[in-house]
């Protein structure tokens, strides 16, 4: 699994040909995985809001109240290791701006 993380900049306002921009270098970036046979599941972008309930049944606003990244979406890839699916990071459209690929396992369980 990637997941993207980035700092929002409220001082940026994109333009919507830089927003259109954006979209068609994530689907290249995509494609390219895909066109390996190693896009498992496009993922989704995630929105800026959420709510995150703690251990004591605390419930605070934002997914990440206390951390100034956020996570702005995932894709799932299949690669033989870790190192492999960092590879695939290579081009990632967050990197561009800054931001980060976070590459991790998936656990796998047998049937319950």
């Amino acid at each position: 699994m990637m997941l993207f993380h980035s700092e929002p900049d409220p001082n940026i306002q994109p333009t919507p040909e830089e927003i259109q921009a954006e979209i068609k270098a994530w689907q290249n970036w995509m494609v390219g995985i895909s066109a390996q046979g190693k896009l498992k599941n496009p993922g989704e972008a995630l929105g800026f809001e959420g709510k995150t309930m703690h251990s004591d049944g605390a419930i605070t606003d934002g997914p990440y109240a206390e951390l100034k990244e956020i996570i702005g979406g995932f894709i799932i890839v299949t690669a033989p290791s870790i190192d492999e699916a960092i590879k695939l990071a290579n081009g990632c459209p967050a990197l561009s701006s800054g931001g980060k690929v976070e590459v991790r396992d998936i656990m796998q369980f047998e049937d319950v």
